[in-house]
């Protein structure tokens, strides 16, 4: 074989599959499926393809398979990604980014890909540290399934006969570390020693060694969106180059018919190359842009709307086993006190015996009590009307394009403050290239575009990271753009203090913030927000409950209103009071002096459970009351902590919160420390928000904000189906995909005939049946929710199967149709199991 025949596919295999990866996921599953591809189907046909062309002039094979290498090599990263990676500059670029009606354009390398995540390359390794030697086994890791942070665990294994010490590496679970103590003692034990002499590793020397296992290297996952057109594209123009030369020099080249053919016989085999790989990586997309399957849901209530349409069934849930495990939940979130018990659910009067106005708003979450689910849902004639909202724990882009059917131009306003290289602040992946987290936000903000109603609003927070890269993106996805500057250090506006600014060795001075507000048209909701003058003597003006009402012919002047601020009396029932105008009420502008900042140690829910934010809850109180009314949907795409949400529904908005770290929980880990996450968070504002208390500085702005909140709520939270989880489970068969009859083009039907997820049917050809057997891909399945987003259409009802009550029978949408659940039609569900 020539030399550079056979460097030319050993390139194409080790681009086209990328760098070997050890441990368990469906990405290594991905590579497998690959490689077998590459050995069994592409490189045989391309083999023969090209043996064929250069028939007619054999001379010119070496210079094929070298220009070919001189293409493809600079397409690929070493994670099998195709893009703009190590492509040189040429002029033909301004051809491909400028336009007539765009004389300036954003444009970045990853542009016309998919970000799916940034994971490390594990590679079993041994290593030599203080002449200790090492080796660390990643066979069985886990990796990553979307952006999370996740720290890495390492656990001794055993001593070789050679004195090498083994380990295994792991990402830590519910916040598990590595113990030194633990490991010092187990090679202690495995040298058979009574005590630590030299023999046994320092802290120091193993810290070194993990040290230099983590560092191996870190890579962006892509998928290219269309890699048929853009390699053919990049090849045009790369042979357009190579034909007229670069401007200035020009080749003084006589083209001959044979040199002629020559190129074209390369053009049409690179073509096949690119065919080849475009076949696979559609594929991908196709993966990637499937609606996802709903997983493990719940409904969290609270006991008023139970108890007030059917106080039996309250009765028969405090009897339920699963009431004591509810007890203990309540008594974790601190809306209980560790002596609670049921007697206490109840008072009496003259009348009867009834639900305590203490505990009415007592979240209970369904996942206690699944056999009467149906029954709780069933109080509800319209339920997914009565529900306050929806809390998603998935990677964001794989909820906003499987939710979009369902939400579709609803969403009156949106809220984000993405990672970018904030340090840890974030509890998922904040440390991005600038191209990487252009690809990544455009991503979602194209989806995100869509959710929107004509009138509504989407708000991006961004600190001075990202500020510029977000100001162009957003102007070139939106019409309309504006600018929030939130001053995050001052008190005043006269305190704003120094010039933000971060030089070579120091750290940056955080001053402020940018918020850029963006809309698709002109036309957005935008209401008028007033606050006192901060010399008013009156205290109980709160800045965001004024509403005005003109009582003069001149709208264009303050004084021409009255204003009067929300107050409710002691039944609970709204007033409107009066305020005076010399109180000098005036109106709220873009720049934010007046709303604190903080940092996440000031703030817990008991001595043991600390709660971390960034944000305090008047921020996102001015954003949403100043974009949106009562009954409007806001959305969080990057939760975490869950302010969006949980202010959202105290001002009595609808609300989607997606997160997908494992802050989604009542609880999550920390290292050592216990946090309240988003789940835990919205139990609590449903049960009145009042369980948050200070650490340090007595400022109540820092907590929550001041709206007379009592508690109350309805709202369903589950878990996605992910990417890497298509992976893992889709079947490719070998002996159909890689043995296609000789005649046929494999990149015309190559994965048509893969059960994929089809698993899912049982087909019997003797009586024409298709039985959907959805347990057969995962446990928990919720078939309306997913059904639901799948088609677009609102849940009305669920009825119970009438041989198993606690179990869903047929789902009843909006719109009158019906789905059979317990035997759903495969049409149906064909999306989401063969794509």
């Amino acid at each position: 074989m020539a030399t550079k025949e056979k460097r030319f596919f050993d390139t194409l295999k080790n681009i086209f599959v990328g760098v070997p990866v050890e441990g368990e996921s469906g990405y290594i599953n991905l590579m497998r499926i690959k490689a077998r591809y590459f050995e069994r189907v592409m490189e045989p046909r391309l083999r023969k393809e090209i043996d064929e062309s250069l028939k007619p002039f054999p001379a010119f094979q070496e210079e094929l398979f070298d220009k070919l290498y001189s293409f493809f090599h600079r397409y690929f990263t070493e994670s099998g990604s195709i893009g703009f990676f190590f492509t040189p500059y040429h002029q033909s670029v301004y051809e491909q980014v400028y336009t007539d009606n765009q004389d300036v354009m954003l444009f970045w390398k990853t542009a016309r890909l998919y970000y799916v995540k940034t994971d490390r390359l594990f590679r079993s390794m041994k290593e030599e540290v203080d002449g200790f030697r090492f080796f660390f086994d990643v066979s069985n890791l886990e990796h990553k399934k979307a952006n999370e942070k996740r720290n890495l665990v390492f656990t001794f294994k055993e001593r070789w006969d050679d004195g090498t010490l083994a380990f295994t590496v792991a990402y830590s679970e519910r916040g598990r570390q590595t113990n030194m103590t633990e490991i010092r003692r187990a090679i202690k034990d495995a040298l058979g020693l009574s005590r630590y002499t030299d023999a046994v590793p320092s802290e120091e020397t193993l810290t070194k060694a993990f040290r230099l296992f983590e560092r191996q290297s870190e890579v962006d996952y892509f998928i290219c969106k269309d890699a048929k057109a853009f390699l053919r594209e990049q090849f045009d123009l790369w042979l357009w180059q190579y034909l007229l030369g670069k401007p200035g020099e020009e080749p003084e080249v006589e083209w001959t018919e044979t040199r002629l053919k020559q190129l074209q016989t390369l053009k049409r085999i690179a073509y096949r190359v690119i065919d080849f790989i475009a076949v696979f990586e559609n594929e991908l997309v196709k993966i990637w842009n499937k609606p996802k399957f709903v997983l493990r849901s719940n409904y969290v209530i609270t006991l008023d709307r139970i108890y007030d349409r059917k106080p039996e069934l309250l009765e028969r849930i405090i009897e339920h086993p699963g009431f004591t495990e509810q007890v203990k939940e309540w008594q974790d979130l601190g809306v209980v006190g560790g002596s609670f018990s049921v007697e206490a659910l109840w008072e009496a009067d003259l009348t009867r015996r009834h639900l305590h106005s203490r505990y009415r708003f007592l979240p209970l979450d369904t996942r206690y009590f699944k056999d009467l689910e149906l029954e709780i849902l069933g109080l509800f004639d319209n339920l997914d009307e009565a529900l306050d909202g929806w809390l998603i724990k998935s990677e964001n882009y794989q909820a906003l394009n499987t939710i979009l059917r369902k939400f579709k131009e609803k969403v009156q306003t949106i809220y984000i403050d993405p990672p970018f290289n904030t340090g840890e602040d974030f509890l998922y992946k904040d440390k991005f290239q600038n191209s990487s987290w252009l690809t990544l936000m455009e991503n979602r903000l194209e989806l995100a575009r869509n959710f929107l109603c004509n009138n509504g609003n989407i708000f991006v927070h961004l600190d001075w990271n990202a500020n510029f890269l977000g100001r162009s993106l957003l102007e070139k996805l939106f019409p309309v753009l504006m600018e929030i500057v939130w001053n995050t250090n001052a008190t005043k506006d006269e305190e704003a203090g120094l010039f933000s600014y971060k030089s070579f060795g120091e750290k940056y001075v955080r001053q402020h913030d940018t918020i850029f507000q963006a809309s698709k048209t002109d036309d957005f909701k935008f209401i008028k927000l007033w606050k006192p003058n901060r010399r008013t003597t009156n205290l109980n003006i709160g800045w965001l409950d004024l509403i005005s009402y003109p009582n003069k012919p001149n709208p264009n002047k303050i004084d021409d209103y009255d204003f009067f601020v929300e107050k409710y009396d002691e039944e609970g029932s709204l007033k409107l009071e009066r305020i005076a105008v010399e109180e000098k009420i005036y109106p709220i502008g873009d720049i934010w002096n007046d709303i604190y900042s903080f940092t996440q140690s000031e703030l817990r829910t008991s001595e043991n459970i600390s709660f971390g934010t960034q944000k305090p809850e008047n921020l996102l109180r001015r954003i949403i009351q100043s974009s949106s009314e009562k009954g409007d949907i806001i959305m969080d795409f990057f939760a975490g902590s869950g302010t969006t949400v949980a202010v959202s529904h105290k001002l009595k908005r609808k609300w989607i919160g997606i997160e997908m770290a494992n802050c989604f929980n009542e609880f999550y880990h920390d290292g050592e420390e216990i946090k309240l996450g988003i789940l835990g968070r919205m139990k609590i504002v449903l049960a009145g928000d009042k369980r948050f208390v200070a650490v340090g500085r007595e400022r109540k702005s820092h907590l929550s904000i001041d709206i007379n909140w009592q508690g109350g709520g309805f709202f369903k939270y589950y878990e996605l189906e992910q990417y890497e989880d298509v992976l893992r489970r889709a079947r490719y068969l070998e002996d159909d995909l890689f043995t296609p009859p000789p005649n046929e083009d494999p990149c015309q039907y190559v994965f048509l005939r893969d059960p994929k997820m089809l698993e899912a049917l049982e087909v019997n050809l003797e009586q024409g049946t298709v039985k959907v057997d959805l347990s057969k891909l995962y446990e928990d399945i919720d078939l309306a929710e997913t059904l639901s987003n799948l088609t677009g259409k609102w849940i009305k009802r669920i009825h119970p199967d009438p041989e198993d009550p606690t179990r869903p029978g047929t789902v009843e949408f909006a719109d009158g149709t019906t789905a059979d659940l317990k035997n759903p039609d495969w049409r149906l569900i064909k999306p989401l199991i063969w794509w």
